[in-house]
Parts: C-alpha cells; structure tokens; sequence
C-alpha cells in the first residue's frame, strides 16, 4: 500500500508529467485548459496501466522490441476513446486540435509506465500522473492570466515569460522531490 501512496505522489508532484515536456503556450489558455486538462488526465490514467499490461504480454512472448510499434496505435485509440468520454460528459469543451497535445502526453506515461514494479504502481502512476498533469495546467492557465493583468517588460512579453513561469514552476515541483518514488 506504501509503495501505491509513493508513487501517487511522485507522478502527481515529482515526476510531473507536463513540466517534462514541451509547453505548447496556445494550449494553456483558460478556454483549451480545461478540455485539455480532463482529456488529458483520462488519457493518462488510461494509458499507463495499458502500457504496463502491454509490457508484460510483449515480455511474455519475449517480442519486447514491439513495444513502440504497438504502443503508438494503442496510444492513438485511448486518445481517441478519451476525447470522446470528454465529448459525451462535457459537449461544452471545445476540443478542436488537443490530439496532437494528448499523443505526447500520453507517450510520455506509457514511456515511464514501462519499468514499474507491478499493475498497481503503474495505477498509481495514472491516477497521480492524470492529476498532476491536470493540477499543473490550470496553475499555469492561473499564472498566464495574472501575467498578462501585469506590466511585464517588452523583451519578457511572449514566450521569454512563458519559459521563465515554467521553469520556476519547475524549481517549486522540485521541492517535492523525495516525497515518492515514481
């Protein structure tokens, strides 16, 4: 049960699956933050017990090299089965172009779910993964809002202010090192 808590924690905090990828500063506006958020939360707590299970049946047959080959169509049908639990809960998102955002997302936490120790960390690692992603998108959605309410300097404007915001956000995330082991 411990080894379930830490590694919630560590995909939710430490090993935060948004701040270890390309920022796309299009998508973190408040409107696509929220479709992209749900979506991708889904997404990834679909996707990393997948990718486990998927591991353990190419280990099985001993085709492991397979893993990226079956993993990318299998990726692309959760993203696809994600958007549209999205589209039938909330019709109201708009979900226009958030594909693309989700595929990399999602390789990430098929990537990281690859080596777990058992069924339940890679659980843990969605379910904490899905929340992380989510949480770190509308407080940078946050963040943007009160940024563009401020005078900020015209050589910071754009994305200078964008990858300052991210990497501080990384530095605070940074503090919850040690907290889980994901």
């Amino acid at each position: 049960m411990t080894d379930f808590l830490f590694a919630l924690i560590g995909a939710a905090l430490v090993s935060n699956l948004i701040l270890g990828l390309p920022l796309a500063a299009d998508a973190l506006r408040h409107a696509r933050v929220q479709a992209l958020g749900q979506a991708g939360a889904l997404l990834i707590l679909l996707a990393a017990p997948a990718a486990w299970l998927q591991q353990q049946a190419l280990l099985a047959v001993h085709l492991t090299y397979l893993y990226l080959l079956i993993g990318v169509p299998l990726l692309a049908a959760l993203s696809w089965l994600s958007l549209a639990l999205l589209q039938r809960l909330r019709p109201a998102l708009g979900q226009s172009g958030l594909w693309p955002l989700l595929i990399g997302n999602g390789m990430g936490a098929m990537l990281l779910a690859r080596s777990l120790d058992g069924f339940t960390a890679a659980l843990a690692l969605g379910i904490g993964g899905g929340l992380g992603f989510w949480l770190v998108l509308q407080l940078m959605s946050d963040l943007l809002e009160r940024i563009e309410q401020c005078d900020v300097p015209v050589a910071f404007r754009g994305t200078p202010i964008l990858l300052i915001t991210a990497g501080l956000m990384s530095l605070a995330f940074l503090g919850f090192n040690g907290m889980g082991a994901a």
